[in-house]
């Protein structure tokens, strides 16, 4: 009789684990703010690979931020966790020697590099720029008269499906064939008494401050950062509205800057003067974008980027669509041996996944980062996505370190606190306008390890209430 009551006791465990899940599945049929919403669930058991729970798992619905782990997993499959961004930097000069040339250029090829002096990986120009000015005063060279760049590896266009809303502030930064600290700037406030104009302190870099037109009509309201900047990407002119909390003071709000690769120039040129190593000469000649096939060209320094699996951490814990958008563009270089377009950069990381046995069939991509309301994807095909990832020795454990943890930090810090989910569950989240979504793993009470995927769109409540509503599918996952 025992074996039979282990059996009825583990069935017993296993329903009530069910009904754990489907009460809340439930709750949402009756739940008012859902009446016009769309939703979907995927779990499966890493072990068997089995789908052990689903709802409208094969409803395709907009996916925001959590798109960005078929970015990084495809990027991760086709560079692998080791490779590096190189930027390549030349000497141009004419005659028979750089020494007895009057005229030294200095070239640089963008790689697409998104880590490019970013604030994540370096604390300063003077760090950043010790690498090739060192090399520079090893050759001997007196002085540089000339700088040009190639930031030819890209098209450097933004997604054509992306917002007005979006483009012009620092999380719509798209990707350049030679990005530049972050292709973003900052905008300081100070706010008084509410319902009063805040008033711009500065602009930092203080190089925009020179370049940028900037017209501002921020109120001081409310509790959270609601200003948003307006502006065509490819130009110097912005306008920002909406509100900053009150009583504030160096209140930063962060933009999408343009031409980051003229602001990258401007900041060599100020670093090669500080060593002596740069003058300005009035001439006709000049080095860029020459075809003039007296000049040499010699190479002299690479710039290496942080291994792979570094960027591809900040890509999803800090959820960076300009990372996302570079990763993107950069498999679809180098899988078409074309410069990087958005276009191919999809081609190449749909055939990846395919390629993996995913029917990508319900998986609509319009950019790499999940900023684009027209991307749509299964829950399916995340999970799935997942469940491939799991098993791949050489990309899982750099994937896995990249997910936020449940209670611990990023964006899921605040989530799943005191229950058997804090410390035990990692995933990538994403949010758009009325639409939410989670997917990653999770280690239940009994050992089992999941992925799964959730997404909502077009709810009725406020992006907080649909994260406390998600949050009671999460902790449930838990007793599956």
């Amino acid at each position: 009789m025992k074996p039979i009551l282990y059996i009825l006791l583990l069935v017993q465990i296993n329903l009530n684990a069910q009904l754990n899940i489907d009460a809340v599945l439930n709750d949402y049929k009756k739940d008012v703010d859902l009446k016009h919403a769309s939703y979907g669930l995927c779990v499966i058991d890493l072990k068997t690979k089995k789908i052990i729970k689903e709802y409208n798992s094969d409803l395709s619905l907009i996916p925001a931020s959590t798109l960005k782990i078929v970015t990084t997993g495809a990027a991760l499959g086709i560079l692998k966790k080791d490779f590096t961004y190189k930027t390549n930097y030349s000497i141009l000069y004419k005659g028979d020697s750089i020494k007895s040339s009057d005229m030294i250029g200095l070239k640089i090829i963008g790689s697409g590099d998104p880590s490019f002096n970013s604030n994540y990986f370096y604390t300063s120009d003077s760090l950043f720029f010790s690498g090739i000015i060192k090399k520079i005063k090893s050759t001997g060279i007196k002085k540089i008269n000339s700088i040009s760049i190639d930031n030819s590896y890209f098209d450097n266009t933004v997604p054509s499906t992306w917002i007005w809303g979006d483009i012009g502030n620092y999380f719509g930064a798209g990707a350049n064939g030679l990005s530049y600290k972050d292709n973003k700037f900052s905008i300081f406030y100070s706010s008084s008494a509410p319902n009063t104009k805040a008033k711009i302190e500065s602009i930092k870099p203080d190089y925009f401050s020179k370049k940028i037109n900037l017209k501002s009509d921020v109120l001081s309201y409310g509790t959270e950062d609601e200003a948003y900047v307006y502006g065509n990407p490819y130009e110097f002119t912005r306008t920002v509205s909406g509100t900053i909390p009150p009583n504030k003071s160096n209140y930063e709000v962060e933009a999408q800057m343009p031409a980051p690769e003229e602001f990258f120039k401007f900041e060599l040129i100020a670093s090669l003067q500080n060593n002596n190593l740069f003058q300005s000469k009035e001439s006709s000649e000049t080095f860029a974008n020459s075809e003039d096939k007296t000049i040499k060209s010699k190479w002299i320094y690479t710039h290496s980027s942080p291994k792979l699996e570094k960027i591809i951490f900040y890509t999803n814990t800090k959820s960076n669509n300009h990372y996302a958008e570079s990763l993107l563009k950069t498999v679809g270089a180098i899988k078409s041996n074309k410069q990087g377009t958005t276009q191919n950069g999809i081609d190449a990381i749909k055939k990846y996944w395919e390629n993996r046995g995913i029917d990508v069939s319900g998986l609509n991509m319009a950019d790499g980062s999940g900023l684009s309301r027209a991307n749509t994807i299964t829950t399916k095909i995340q999970a799935e996505i997942l469940t491939v990832i799991y098993y791949d020795s050489l990309m899982y454990e750099a994937f896995n370190n990249s997910l936020p943890i449940a209670g611990k930090n990023g964006s899921m810090t605040n989530l799943c606190k005191g229950t058997f989910a804090e410390n035990n569950m990692r995933a990538k989240t994403g949010y758009i306008n009325r639409a939410r979504g989670y997917c990653g793993y999770v280690k239940t009470k009994s050992g089992k390890n999941l992925a799964f995927s959730v997404l909502f769109n077009n709810f009725d409540c406020s992006p907080k209430e649909m994260k406390l509503k998600i949050e009671k599918l999460l902790v449930s996952l838990v007793e599956l």
